[in-house]
């Protein structure tokens, strides 16, 4: 039904793949562009680790990496093609989903396509982007704005099960990650789950409380002091790990939401705007 109106969206991490699911499952052929490396976190639940991989399979999801070129058949083909570059790709598309969560607006503009959406803070719909989706958990989670900007960012994640920025894992120096502990592994508080080693020594990554390793970012990946590494979940249900988010999916959710009023408008004749909230 809507094979004619491809998408791309920048940014394959946890929350893009949120996105992708919703629109691969909805009919809509969809392009991911990713950087390489990719610095994805939950990497089991992330198209993004195609570019690394080559190939990875997310749920009902197969993504695999790929030439420009051959992004837009593949596509068409039921499979998620993922291309790497750190601007916007020359493909014809009628949505560009901005899905990158840089709290900022890195380089997109409302002229990418005849659809532009940013999700989170740092997008301004009407002015960078036709429309913006909200990020934060709370009752806002996954609404679409038409006008305005989506709650400013605090700088700590939402809480769960009463963790909140304690869950996050963050490099306790600059250097390369190595990790001791694997993904979807049950951790105990204090527990040592690998380290960061640099010229000035070995610093070790600790667990917060007694949790699930929900994400760790890529082996020998090179962060600063500080840089989000991973991050340890207070639910337990090792199945998690495999499955792509309730934010990741509710987000998803209002991108489709805005992507179809878009479509509806456009053959209703009248303008992009559609309803707030």
């Amino acid at each position: 039904m809507f094979g004619d109106f491809p998408v791309l969206v920048r940014g394959g991490g946890d929350i893009g793949t949120g996105v992708v699911m919703r629109l691969h499952r909805a009919g809509f052929p969809v392009i991911v562009c990713e950087l390489d490396p990719p610095l994805t976190v939950r990497r089991q639940v992330a198209v993004s680790t195609a570019v690394t991989e080559g190939v990875t399979e997310v749920e009902d999801l197969e993504a695999v990496r790929v030439e420009v070129r051959e992004a837009t058949e593949v596509a068409a083909g039921g499979r998620i093609p993922v291309v790497v570059g750190e601007s916007l790709p020359d493909l014809d598309v009628t949505v560009v989903v901005d899905a990158r969560l840089a709290k900022r607006n890195i380089d997109t503009s409302i002229e990418d396509a005849p659809l532009v959406v940013g999700l989170g803070p740092g997008f301004t719909a009407g002015e960078d982007c036709h429309a913006v989706v909200e990020t934060m958990r709370g009752h806002t989670l996954g609404r679409v704005y038409w006008e305005g900007t989506a709650l400013p960012d605090t700088g700590q994640p939402g809480v769960v099960r009463g963790r909140g920025g304690e869950r996050v894992l963050r490099a306790p120096a600059r250097g390369l990650v190595h990790w001791s502990t694997e993904i979807g592994e049950l951790v105990a508080e204090g527990e040592v789950l690998g380290h960061i080693v640099s010229p000035q020594g070995r610093f070790p990554i600790t667990s917060p409380f007694t949790g699930l390793v929900r994400g760790q970012i890529a082996e020998r990946a090179l962060v600063a002091e500080g840089y989000k590494v991973g991050d340890v979940d207070p639910r337990t249900d090792l199945e998690d790990v495999h499955l792509v988010s309730d934010k990741a999916l509710s987000v998803g959710g209002g991108v489709l939401e805005a992507v179809l009023v878009h479509l509806g408008r456009v053959r209703a004749g009248s303008a992009p705007e559609g309803p707030q909230g």
